[in-house]
């Protein structure tokens, strides 16, 4: 019984898997676009702040919060894609700067650098890094009204659903239950986005700042894509100071501007993240370290950068669900950061 029950996991696991991996065009802008009615809802809450608008009808209030949504949204995207077109134009400019950096790093390492790296030349064009990384970009940009389409019927389906749900559980105490759970995974996923967003801006525009200020070509540009980044744990600061610092070397074809990215970016990475960001957040995620590492794997597998964006939140729902559950609390004990639960 025991070996059918383990064969039965098994092969739910692999179609789980299998349906992530299949589904991913499908899956992924709907859970954006479920993070953007996330986002209304807490534009929602602001709005009801505001003296003249608070008693505004709700379905007014959700309408202006889209709005808002939308416009700061196209507002990024043409930033972003004029970006992305001047640094696309740019890219046989740079180019012929990687034979100055491979010439000083012969004088330096007094080696033959090209000649050591000659079997990984392919690799070397920096062109085709760029234009991967555009070419992702442009898909997200891309996927942009699907996402927003997503977020609307959200939005449409969220005055039904309670309703939906009391029609499921009858009894009054499950009924509780469901709601108690609901709320504590929005309360939960609201509060890491809402902290994680501001951590992340604020390194987003001190990383402009010191970029516009060194001279670095689009620092709209990278500003973003740290300010993007910033929300991956653990790896994302660091990608997000290496990758314009790599760049600099094309730019420029010497390393003081690389180095003074590398210092400064690196800096604020530094200080935002392990003195501000822990104030901040505290230990309200509750996910050991060992396990936001594997999730990330895991979903960076996945889904690419995208899992890794949503592997928290994913993490964190993951923990509540099961701790509501007798089987699943010794599994969400493992999962958590000092193996405290809440019922």
């Amino acid at each position: 019984m025991n070996l059918e029950k383990t064969a039965h996991l098994l092969i739910i696991g692999i179609a789980i898997v299998a349906t992530l991996i299949y589904g991913q065009s499908i899956l992924v802008p709907f859970i954006l676009g479920i993070l953007l009615w996330f986002i209304g809802n807490e534009l929602e809450t602001a709005l009801n702040r505001i003296g003249g608008i608070k008693n505004f009808p709700s379905w007014v209030k959700k309408i202006l919060s889209l709005v808002i949504i939308v416009t700061v949204l196209s507002f990024i995207t043409n930033i972003l894609t004029s970006n992305i077109n001047f640094l696309a134009q740019s890219l046989d400019k740079y180019q012929p700067n990687l034979d100055s950096i491979l010439d000083q790093l012969t004088d330096l390492l007094k080696i033959d650098v090209r000649e050591r790296l000659k079997g990984y030349s392919g690799n070397l064009e920096f062109g085709v890094i760029l234009r991967s990384l555009f070419a992702s970009l442009t898909d997200i940009i891309s996927n942009a009204f699907m996402i927003i389409l997503y977020a609307v019927f959200v939005l449409l389906e969220e005055a039904n659903f309670k309703p939906k749900l009391q029609a499921i559980f009858i009894e009054k105490g499950q009924q509780q239950k469901i709601d108690t759970l609901l709320d504590k995974i929005g309360d939960s996923i609201s509060s890491y986005f809402r902290l994680k967003t501001l951590v992340s801006l604020i390194t987003g525009v001190l990383s402009y700042v010191a970029l516009w200020f060194i001279g670095v070509d689009a620092p709209e540009f990278w500003a973003f894509l740290i300010f993007i980044l910033n929300f991956i744990p653990t790896i994302g600061s660091l990608v997000g100071t290496v990758f314009p610092a790599i760049f600099c070397l094309f730019q420029f074809g010497t390393f003081l501007p690389s180095i003074l990215v590398l210092t400064i970016v690196g800096a604020i990475q530094l200080i935002v993240g392990n003195f501000m960001e822990p104030k901040l957040m505290g230990s309200s995620m509750n996910i050991s370290p060992l396990v936001t590492i594997l999730s990330l794997s895991i979903w960076g597998a996945i889904w690419g950068i995208t899992g890794m964006i949503l592997s928290v939140p994913i993490t964190v729902v993951t923990i509540i669900i099961l701790s509501q559950f007798e089987k699943g609390r010794p599994v969400a004990i493992m999962l958590s950061e000092k193996g405290n639960i809440a019922s």
